[in-house]
């Protein structure tokens, strides 16, 4: 897997978060529950657990899923292999503006999403984030952290691993 080259400017993160505030309206909408969009960002909408149950039970529309994707350090055949579904149907997705991804799907974008916003704090950069993910981990069974995204479990070594190296606790 090669690196792509990410500019995460904060017109990318206004965009973004514009996105994600019209999103949680739309989740209002069609729940029961009230949550005040217009104080959600792309960076504090993964705080609400309540929020983030709905959303996937709402399902993610395409277009964020793809400004998601923009800011994280995996291409394309990274999220097919993620999202188990072929590059085609991918692609397909990407051609209907109403597209809105399945509730394991969602889960998943999510769940990647978390993982990508707390390595690049831990690491301060994409770039060296992406690289810890590329590198065998004596902690994680000398895997690569990016094999354990696969699965929910996996990823929560992950993020378990990225807590202790915020707090400079090395295995």
């Amino acid at each position: 897997m090669i690196i792509k080259e990410n500019k995460n400017s904060s017109k990318d993160f206004n965009a973004l978060d514009k996105a994600i505030r019209l999103y949680v309206r739309n989740i209002s909408k069609s729940s029961r529950f009230e949550f005040d969009s217009d104080k959600i960002t792309y960076l504090n909408f993964f705080e609400n657990k309540l929020l983030l149950v709905h959303a996937i039970r709402h399902g993610l529309p395409y277009q964020l899923f793809n400004r998601i994707k923009e800011l994280t350090p995996f291409l394309e055949d990274d999220w097919t292999e993620y999202l188990n579904i072929s590059k085609k149907t991918l692609q397909r997705y990407s051609s209907d503006e109403n597209h809105f991804f399945k509730s394991i799907h969602t889960e998943k974008i999510i769940e990647i999403a978390e993982v990508t916003i707390f390595g690049n704090k831990v690491f301060d950069s994409t770039e060296q984030f992406y690289l810890w993910l590329k590198t065998p981990s004596h902690a994680l069974g000398n895997l690569k952290p990016l094999e354990l995204l696969k699965d929910s479990y996996g990823k929560e070594m992950v993020m378990a691993e990225l807590n202790r190296i915020e707090h400079g606790i090395f295995a």
